[in-house]
């Protein structure tokens, strides 16, 4: 369902902000620093319940402004509204969908599919292997509905078992019961990650071969235990090290998701520019393999899109969005490098961003054939 209108208030530069995007292709030009970036963060924060920004939301709020308050409207059959708000003189989050509280930021991120493509994305090639677990676990949540369930029961475990390592209680009994609790959720968190990663990894390769030829490229998925041992085992076994270090060092918590060129961790090798379209790659396929298994859409939120892609490169990736019929929000500085990359038959919207004098953002509708 693709979101057609857009209510903000408090967004850092933003008093307010109203916006009816088109439901395919919306692209915001402006000055750094004129919000673009801050749309795309109300969008996410819609969706995520949390900025890509900041780990704190509170500092998203406008200096002047004592909440942050978004709302968006997803149409479709129902339509679904959707509301968040965070106060400076609260900790919690509110949210509603459909006019009705809502406890669980799950519920948003089920709601409204969001992949983001910006700067950090790059994380996916050089970051820790906790960001290409959520990567993963993405996928894994919207396709696989049981997915949750194991992943909250596994958490609840690992803590406890943790607790009890800290406190030198290795023989407690409820050592054992909790061993077997991680033991039976952790072994069924990796078999739904590897049925859904049965499903992504062709899907990649052909997403990766229209943007770049990278025939040596490989994902290969570590379940972060022995995968000739049951966890069981490895647990048990593990009791004395992982008393020694105070945590469990071997579970689903410690699985990854390598990208590499031969025997090379890719972003040793691949320039900025194949980073980006390596990364564009696993995004787009998560929308394919989503609407693939589910007939729904992600939105796309796509910081500053030119930017380390040469023209062709540049078409190539619009051609995918085309081609893939979802809705994405894309920002640009320069207008011109976007202009002429879309179909004349694609609905685009073009808006060009900007402060007024009391730092009111401001959208202006745009004549796709400006230049």
């Amino acid at each position: 369902m693709p979101l057609d209108r857009l209510a903000f208030q408090g967004l850092r530069n933003f008093k307010t902000l109203e916006l009816s995007p088109g439901p395919r292709i919306n692209v915001f030009v402006g000055e750094n620093g004129s919000g673009k970036t801050s749309l795309l963060e109300g969008i996410h924060v819609l969706g995520m319940g949390r900025s890509f920004r900041t780990r704190q939301l509170r500092n998203a709020i406008a200096h002047d402004a004592s909440e942050l308050v978004l709302h968006g409207h997803l149409d479709g059959e129902p339509p679904v509204p959707i509301g968040v708000r965070r106060r400076l003189d609260a900790d919690e989050l509110e949210m509603r969908l459909s006019g009705e509280k809502v406890g669980r930021v799950s519920e948003l991120v089920q709601t409204l599919p969001l992949q983001l493509i910006n700067p950090d994305a790059f994380r996916l090639l050089e970051g820790s292997p906790a960001g290409r677990r959520e990567f993963v676990d993405w996928g894994v949540f919207h396709v696989k509905h049981d997915f949750l369930d194991a992943w909250k029961r596994y958490r609840r475990a690992l803590k406890h078992r943790n607790a009890l390592l800290r406190h030198g209680r290795m023989q407690d009994a409820s050592m054992s019961a909790w061993e077997r609790e991680l033991a039976h959720w952790g072994a069924r968190m990796d078999d739904l990650r590897h049925a859904w990663l049965d499903a992504f990894l062709p899907v990649f390769q052909e997403t990766l071969e229209g943007l770049i030829s990278l025939p040596d490229l490989q994902l290969r998925y570590a379940r972060g235990w022995d995968r000739k041992r049951e966890l069981a085992e490895v647990l048990e076994q593990g009791r004395e090290t992982d008393q020694q270090m105070g945590f469990t060092q071997q579970g689903p918590q410690r699985a990854d998701l390598s990208i590499r060129l031969g025997r090379r961790p890719a972003v040793e090798i691949l320039s900025r520019g194949q980073q980006k379209l390596v990364v564009s790659a696993l995004k787009l396929a998560q929308g394919r393999l989503l609407e693939r298994l589910t007939g729904r859409s992600c939105v796309y939120l796509i910081d500053d899109l030119p930017a380390e892609l040469d023209d062709g490169r540049k078409r190539i990736f619009c051609e995918w969005l085309m081609h893939m019929r979802c809705q994405a929000f894309i920002t640009s500085v320069d207008p011109g490098a976007l202009m002429e990359q879309w179909d004349p038959n694609t609905p685009v919207s073009m808006f060009h961003v900007k402060h007024s004098e009391v730092g009111q953002g401001q959208l202006l509708p745009m004549d796709r054939q400006t230049s």
